[in-house]
């Protein structure tokens, strides 16, 4: 990488922390806080450099993010940076060392929610747009920065927002500003998700009339499901993981005297190329199946789907991944493609046909956790990588 990138990422980053900082002290814990202060911040330092930007709002009218567009002189694909804002909630605040809201700097490291997880990303990708912006009459296409809310809740209010506006140009691939220094994330498992309600006569417990009650009936098909016969990794597809069912909820019941007559499942597949949403689906109606031959009751379990996201994988040589693999090796990093367990919001933008790196980023620790933290002196580094990889992507 040429001496002028990691110079010029050198000089950008104290000024890359002190937003990132100010980021970090403003709370956006998702479905939690009011998003409109943490967008002001972003808001201000994109006015106070004549940054072209506007608001994103979901249908219901809510603020879910910020989107800076800049168009370049010459035709061709637009691509986006993207980092949420919104981050993770607290959890028990007794348990953190610091503040959670801290924005402090100490031994190298800024402590806080969401320093991590992404608000270190989004101050340096508005940094990123800051830098391209006098020089963009000669770049091909355009770039944008998606700075997004409602990600820690699932809704991905913001991502959705920017993909349903008809003035938005079509990205033809983003990066995402996950945190983590050795790998860069191409891929991940996608998911289908389904709430069973399991069914059963109602009784007294001290009954002389004997009653396999809903729980029962759900704890055996609790015992199907875990015994559900998963394919494992296919050698002959490129997606190196295998599917994998959790059962992550389980409620029926009160009390001591009732035998309940209802008992309420949620179940996450996480899913791959070869065992797709249908897949997952034919899984869990045989097991209800069989649950209802073997354990009659007056009404069959219900099976509603939820959520169903693709799997998604690029090859080292498609884009974006190539921008940002072949940049990250000019700075001499030893870096590898991965394809993540947990889905994110690369498995939307797949469902859109859209290509997406999920993670390259500095290293961190604690995220969603408790003390989390991210270490600030790599990121020069990282910010030339990512300064490269636009460049490359936009001709220029």
């Amino acid at each position: 990488m040429s001496d002028n990138l990691q110079q010029a990422a050198e000089a950008r980053t104290a000024s890359v922390i002190q937003l990132a900082q100010e980021l970090v002290r403003c709370p956006s814990r998702a479905g939690i806080d009011d998003y409109g202060p943490v967008l002001t911040v972003l808001e201000d330092w994109l006015a106070a450099r004549d940054l072209p930007h506007r608001r994103l709002h979901d249908d219901g009218g809510a603020l879910v993010g910020l989107l800076v567009e800049i168009p370049g002189g010459h035709p061709g694909p637009w691509w986006t940076l993207d980092a949420c804002v919104d981050t993770a909630p607290y959890g028990d605040e007794t348990a953190w060392s610091f503040p959670p809201a801290s924005g402090d700097i100490v031994d190298g490291w800024l402590l806080g929610r969401g320093s991590s997880d992404s608000k270190l990303a989004a101050a340096m990708f508005c940094h990123i747009a800051a830098d391209l912006l006098p020089r963009a009459a000669d770049l091909h296409g355009g770039l944008a920065v998606l700075l997004d809310v409602d990600e820690h809740t699932g809704g991905f209010g913001g991502a959705r927002a920017y993909l349903a506006d008809p003035t938005a140009a079509r990205p033809a691939g983003v990066l995402i500003g996950y945190p983590g220094l050795d790998e860069v994330v191409v891929g991940g498992r996608g998911l289908w998700r389904a709430s069973l309600a399991v069914h059963a006569p109602s009784g007294h417990s001290g009954s002389s009339k004997s009653v396999v009650g809903a729980i029962s009936r759900a704890a055996h098909l609790v015992r199907l499901l875990d015994a559900a016969d998963l394919p494992g990794v296919d050698g002959t597809s490129a997606f190196p993981l295998p599917p994998k069912l959790s059962v992550t909820s389980f409620h029926g019941g009160q009390g001591f005297s009732v035998t309940p007559d209802r008992c309420d499942l949620n179940v996450d597949i996480r899913t791959t190329p070869t065992f797709d949403a249908h897949g997952a689906e034919t899984l869990v109606r045989k097991a209800v199946a069989e649950l209802d031959a073997e354990l009659p009751a007056p009404k069959p379990t219900e099976v509603t789907p939820i959520a169903t996201w693709p799997p998604f994988r690029l090859a080292e040589r498609e884009q974006p991944a190539a921008a940002l693999l072949n940049a990250a090796a000019e700075t001499g990093l030893m870096v590898r493609a991965k394809t993540a367990g947990p889905s994110n919001i690369g498995n939307l933008l797949a469902g859109e046909e859209i290509r997406a790196t999920a993670g390259f980023g500095v290293p961190y620790e604690g995220l969603h956790g408790i003390d989390e933290r991210a270490h600030l002196a790599e990121l020069p580094t990282v910010y030339a990588v990512y300064h490269r990889a636009v460049l490359d992507l936009l001709g220029g």
